[in-house]
């Protein structure tokens, strides 16, 4: 292998090339409430892959328990890739490997629950999971009443075995609504919109193209007596052996219909789905939105995200509601920052970590760039923590954690619990970090001067927290002046009864005009500020 293809900073560009289009979310935000501040807790995969059972993941949580990281916030503990069998049971569900996890997941949910601790699980957004096990994909609602009856607090969902939606739309003839009579509707009597028209038809009269990649539209008025559910059949004229896509909006409410590439034995396909008709007036809107991969994606993650939402209201109906943290895990190639929070409450913006510092600076570089995308309940996801993990410095790992922090990124550890050592505990555990990490205000740090030191600030409900860190594997001596920067970033401040506490050693200074920074290879000093 040539050195250029050799290189993992040049893989990881290229992986990021230009991802084609843009997207503009039209939904609500997704629930925030699963994630009020970013998730802290335990993932399986950076530390044992594919290698986990019953008896490992108890031995982790009674060491998350007993080394005190339950009490220090770290409430998640996540089965990642493996955990299942690869089959479904006999109603088709998602099943726990039944040699290493012999007593069943809820079993096992039930026993995290009982040490205080949450359980999460993963699936992917593709027919198979990375590890070529069984995933979710057009298992959505099926997979996520599973989980919620399972009792999981926690979906990762990644996208391996992805099939994307297709761009093209049928060509619709007539819809038909069943509820114990059938009322047709021909498309003559709909409204257009956009590039949708009717065309003429010897045996169909008339059928309605033009409504591939969001440019048109289909709209039909139909009057009901009662709230009632019905089933909705778009009738379809045949044409071409590709897939097609449609979203049919009911009101407020999106159903996704998938169709199959036809055959052309006979002139016509009808597809059926139930949905929800009011009492009064509805608005049935048809239509195919994926203009790009990142529609596609998107509408897909929302399908899951809905499920889960929908899963949890069936399986807690007159109970307190356990809900599910969704967090996205596409590997930030399709701007999972512009359309996340309206799917789920986090969203990874690279592909995965590794335990090497030029990766982990990487991912810091990309992530601090879209801070403005995180927003409560709704994180940037910069992948899990490799603090602990391989060859990382003491003050490498203690600048992994400061930047996780910064950046309102989930703290998921993922290193072997039950073998930490002290320095790694005390890291991990730092309330002063994990208190910036989890502050109410719930803003991300932004990066106010770009060099070998980086300079962010990240406001805070009682203060602001600033970060400088040595990218470099030099050390550095800088002087700041706090009073220029915060007149700067425009932030009032009362010289007067300002101090300045750092964030590792607790130690702390009254505000004066000059404040020097030694700062060693790689290190990163945290400061907060906040009044006597």
């Amino acid at each position: 292998m040539d050195k250029k293809s050799d290189c993992k900073v040049c893989l990881i560009k290229k992986f990021f090339h230009k991802r084609a289009g843009n997207f503009k979310g039209d939904f609500l935000e997704y629930p925030k409430y699963a994630s009020l501040t970013p998730p802290m807790g335990w993932s399986s995969w950076n530390a044992f892959r594919n290698n986990i059972d019953e008896n490992l993941i108890l031995q982790i949580a009674k060491a998350m328990k007993d080394k005190g990281l339950v009490q220090a916030g770290y409430k998640y503990l996540n089965l990642d890739d493996c955990w299942h069998s690869s089959s479904r049971d006999q109603n088709g569900e998602l099943q726990g490997d039944l040699v290493r996890f012999p007593s069943g997941i809820k079993n096992l949910v039930n026993k995290l629950n009982r040490m205080g601790i949450k359980t999460g699980i993963y699936s992917s957004n593709g027919i198979f999971t990375c590890e070529d096990l069984p995933a979710s994909l057009y298992n959505e609602e099926k997979d996520a009443l599973t989980f919620a009856k399972w009792g999981i607090e926690y979906l990762k969902y990644d996208f391996c075995h992805n099939i994307p939606l297709s761009q093209k739309a049928p060509l619709i003839y007539k819809i038909d609504l069943f509820d114990g009579t059938v009322q047709e509707y021909l498309v003559e009597q709909a409204s257009l919109q956009g590039a949708a028209r009717l065309v003429n038809h010897k045996k169909l009269k008339h059928y309605v193209k033009g409504l591939n990649k969001g440019k048109g539209a289909l709209v039909f008025k139909v009057n009901s007596q009662t709230d009632k559910q019905s089933v909705l059949t778009v009738h379809i004229k045949k044409k071409g052996k590709y897939p097609k896509f449609l979203i049919a909006q009911v009101n407020d409410k999106r159903y996704q219909m998938l169709f199959p590439p036809q055959k052309i034995w006979n002139l016509t396909y009808r597809h059926q789905i139930k949905i929800d008709i009011k009492k009064g007036e509805n608005v049935i809107k048809l239509y195919n939105p994926i203009k790009n991969k990142i529609y596609s994606a998107f509408y897909q993650y929302r399908k899951m995200g809905e499920a889960l939402i929908d899963a949890v209201n069936k399986v807690y109906l007159g109970k307190e509601k356990k809900p599910i943290v969704f967090s996205i895990c596409e590997w930030g190639r399709n701007k999972p920052w512009l359309w996340g929070k309206y799917a789920g409450n986090l969203w990874r913006t690279t592909p995965d970590i590794r335990p090497i510092w030029i990766w982990i600076k990487y991912i810091y570089n990309k992530t601090i760039k879209l801070s403005k995308y995180s927003v409560q309940g709704g994180w940037n996801d910069p992948d899990m923590l490799e603090v602990g993990n391989g060859n990382l410095t003491l003050e490498q790992n203690k600048s992994h954690f400061s930047l996780w922090c910064m950046m309102n990124a989930p703290l998921i550890l993922g290193n072997d619990l039950r073998d930490i050592s002290a320095n790694i505990l005390k890291i991990v555990t730092n309330q002063n970090l994990i208190s910036i990490n989890q502050d109410s205000l719930a803003t991300a740090a932004k990066r106010i001067k770009k060099s070998s030191v980086d300079t962010l600030i990240k406001p805070l409900s009682d203060g602001y927290a600033l970060c400088f860190f040595n990218k470099t594997r030099h050390s550095k001596k800088r002087v700041y002046d706090i009073g220029k920067i915060f007149e700067k970033e425009d932030i009032a401040f009362d010289k007067d009864s300002f101090f300045i506490k750092d964030m590792w050693t607790d130690q702390k200074e009254k505000y004066s005009e000059r404040l020097s920074i030694e700062l060693k290879p790689y290190e990163c000093k945290v400061l907060k500020t906040y009044k006597n």
